[in-house]
C-alpha cells in the first residue's frame, strides 16, 4: 500500500552545538538533502511539518538544520526519530524501480495465480541486486530481485507476479537442502 510519507533518514545524533542533525541517509539520491524545503517528523502517529533551513550529505549520512531546533539539547531530544518527505516531493524513479515501502506487503503469486507469500523485507547485500524476503506457507523464502523471475509488479494493487519456473531454480527456502545434487 502506498503511503503519503516516504522515509529519507533516521536522526542518529546532533551535529555541533547549533542544532544541526546528523541522519543515516535512506535515499539513493544524496544530492536531494541540499534541495529539501520541508520534511516531516513522526510524533505520536502524526507527521509534523518542519521547514529545512539547510541540508547537505556526506557519504552515507545527511545533515539537516530544521527551523525551531536551535541548539544541541533540542537536537538531542529528537535523536532516533525518522525523517520523511511527502510523496509529492519524492525523487522520480526510473521505470521498473519502486520505493521499498511500496513493495513491502505485496502479495506474490505465480503466473497461474498460485499464492506464494507476502514480501516482508528487502535486503541489499551488494550493489548489484537486492534480495527479496517473503513469508510463505513453507516459511521464509529468499530470492534475488531479478527481472527473469519478476514478471510484473502492481504496487497500487499490492501484487507481484513471479515466474514459477525461474523461482524454482533460484529461491532459497528454510527446508531446501544445503547442498544440491545437481
Amino acid at each position: 500500500m502506498k503511503t503519503q510519507y516516504l522515509l529519507i533518514g533516521e536522526i542518529v545524533r546532533p551535529q555541533g552545538i547549533k542544532g544541526e542533525l546528523k541522519l543515516r541517509a535512506e535515499s539513493e539520491d544524496k544530492t536531494r538533502y541540499s534541495r529539501l524545503k520541508t520534511v516531516y517528523l513522526k510524533e505520536n502517529d502524526h507527521y509534523v511539518k518542519k521547514r529545512v533551513l539547510s541540508g547537505r550529505a556526506n557519504g552515507d549520512f545527511a545533515y539537516l538544520q530544521l527551523e525551531g531546533i536551535t541548539d544541541r539539547n533540542m537536537a538531542e531530544s529528537i535523536r532516533g526519530q525518522m525523517v520523511y518527505v511527502d510523496r509529492s516531493e519524492a525523487i522520480s524513479l526510473e521505470d521498473g524501480k519502486y520505493f521499498i515501502c511500496d513493495l513491502i506487503g505485496c502479495r506474490a503469486r505465480d503466473e497461474n495465480g498460485q499464492e506464494i507469500g507476502t514480501l516482508t523485507d528487502i535486503q541489499s547485500p551488494n550493489p548489484y541486486t537486492d534480495v527479496y524476503v517473503f513469508m510463505t506457507d513453507r516459511g521464509e523464502m529468499m530470492m534475488p530481485a531479478i527481472r527473469s523471475v519478476i514478471r510484473s509488479v502492481d504496487v497500487d494493487a499490492g501484487v507481484m507476479i513471479l515466474d514459477s519456473s525461474v523461482l524454482d531454480e533460484i529461491a532459497l527456502w528454510p527446508d531446501s537442502p544445503e547442498v544440491r545434487d545437481d
